[in-house]
């Protein structure tokens, strides 16, 4: 096969990485917080009833900033029920996901559980604007963050939670654009909603930061359309647009799956064209960034057939989404990942959907252990080595044709400047069946050596982990990569993602 090619250049650059790009999302949906996160009878579990065995994956992950309580959840959630003595909790129906809502995870139990992954675990709330409105988020905002001294404020420190949680960045709504949503709204109508809870939310603090709901998906009706509504209505008032894009086969179509980052890439651009002809047409200096805050590889279709069944009825915490990813998901998960990352200038905040067993890198049994499904592992790499200026990356590749986009570049890259000069190599083969042969011209950037080459890859692209095999895919060693006279030579093996890192 044909050498692909690109050229380093510490001269250009996409944009520093933020932290916040590599979140996540824990949603009250299937078993993502009960038996997933909180689960007070296991074995494992501390005294606030967090199971300590994911706890310690959500770390060895690496997600910052973890967005909550929803989704589709928070539609038709009061956050009064999530406060307060877990005993006295309402019980209340979900309709999102027609399940029954203990309440005993709730605002309180979140804020501890960031406070156990680290410090850079960082709050992203949503507020609910289905159902509810201004006056609410206020309520919210101050039984959150204000110090002492209000009625709501007082009553957080009654609650057991004297020093104020601080959370710096909400999401104003939840898929607004969606029929499916509860309290589902036009562009318009959201659009002055959100200006109106942004506006309010200021007076309190005009330093919070805020995310007007986007499209949920590029192929809504509604796309650019809704973004350019609801921006020329909040554009002074936001910092963020919010995309939503799932992955999966369709038609058991492999080739164009693999390729599902060029639709990434296209949505982003989109966005930004739109985004940035608002600000054109306000004449403003400032730039809206996006907040890619649900991604991931989700067999949806597998939920629509079970979406109205009887199954669903009203049961707590059910089984629910829980897919298990192969190692061709994995790869094109990765590529999802090099997209995000190709777009650091813009892409602000992005959180993989969700955390644990709802379409999740990690995967728990009640009672029984938690293990890393396949997307673990590119996404635990990208968010460890992944830190400090996106190179520009400009392939020369060799191609191959998918039904969906056209003619499709079989090398999906992007590479990764740290603060200390290293540089770490992020690339995808799509191609199912050959070897692709790389060389990176590495110009100026003084390096010497091949630190390490590591690929996921299998000879059955099925390949899965479960709960009988937990180990079965890792990602494993390359031998043979090699950094010569400023130039690296590898060998991507087939359906791969590989991670290289060069000092």
């Amino acid at each position: 096969m044909r050498t692909a090619r690109f050229t380093l250049d510490p001269a250009f650059k996409v944009g520093q990485v933020n932290p916040r790009v590599f979140g996540s999302f824990v949603e009250h949906l299937g078993r993502c917080v009960y038996t997933g996160i909180f689960e007070p009878d296991h074995p494992t579990a501390d005294a606030d009833g967090i199971r300590q065995d994911v706890l310690a994956l959500v770390r060895e992950l690496g997600v910052t900033t973890i967005r909550y309580p929803g989704g589709n959840f928070v539609s038709g959630y009061k956050w009064e029920d999530s406060v307060g003595p877990q005993a006295e909790r309402p019980r209340r129906l979900d309709l999102a996901w027609r399940s029954t809502e203990t309440n005993r995870f709730g605002l309180s139990e979140y804020i501890a559980f960031l406070r156990k992954v680290g410090p850079q675990a960082e709050p992203m709330m949503a507020l609910n604007l289905g159902t509810r409105g201004v006056a609410e988020a206020l309520e919210l905002q101050e039984y959150a963050n204000h110090p002492a001294g209000t009625a709501l404020a007082d009553l957080r420190a009654a609650h057991g939670d004297k020093e104020p949680f601080g959370i710096k960045l909400w999401c104003l709504g939840n898929e607004m654009d969606g029929p499916w949503q509860t309290g589902h709204k036009t562009a318009t109508e959201y659009g002055r909603l959100a200006a109106e809870t942004a506006r309010a939310m200021r007076q309190i603090d005009p330093n919070v930061e805020l995310v007007a709901c986007g499209s949920s998906s590029q192929s809504m009706p509604t796309f650019a359309e809704w973004e350019a509504i609801v921006l020329a209505e909040t554009y002074e008032l936001v910092d963020h647009i919010s995309l939503h894009a799932y992955y999966q086969p369709e038609n058991g179509d492999i080739d164009s799956f693999l390729a599902s980052a060029v639709d990434m890439e296209s949505f982003i651009e989109n966005v930004v064209a739109t985004a940035d002809h608002i600000g054109a047409k306000l004449k403003s200096k400032k730039k809206i960034n996006l907040s890619f805050d649900e991604w991931n590889v989700w067999y949806i279709s597998d939920w629509h057939a079970i979406e109205n069944s009887d199954a669903r009825d009203w049961a707590e915490a059910p089984r629910l989404l829980e897919d298990n990813y192969s190692v061709t998901d994995a790869v094109v998960f990765g590529s999802l990942l090099i997209a995000l990352l190709r777009h650091a200038d813009r892409v602000t905040v992005a959180c993989l959907a969700q955390l644990v067993n709802v379409i999740a890198p990690i995967m728990t049994e009640p009672g029984g252990p938690a293990w890393r499904q396949t997307t673990f592992f590119p996404f635990a790499q990208a968010a460890r080595y992944g830190r400090g200026e996106v190179l520009d990356v400009r392939v020369d590749s060799p191609t191959y044709p998918t039904e969906k986009y056209g003619e499709t570049d079989l090398l999906h890259a992007t590479a990764v400047r740290a603060e200390d000069g290293s540089v770490t190599v992020f690339a995808v083969n799509r191609s199912r069946t050959e070897a692709l042969p790389l060389e990176v011209a590495l110009g100026a950037l003084n390096l010497t050596s091949v630190v390490e080459h590591s690929a996921l890859a299998d000879a059955d692209p099925d390949a899965r982990n479960t709960l009988a095999e937990p180990e079965r895919v890792a990602p494993h060693p390359v031998e043979g990569t090699v950094l010569t006279d400023g130039t690296l030579t590898a060998v991507l093996e087939p359906l791969s993602w590989n991670v290289i890192r060069l000092a």
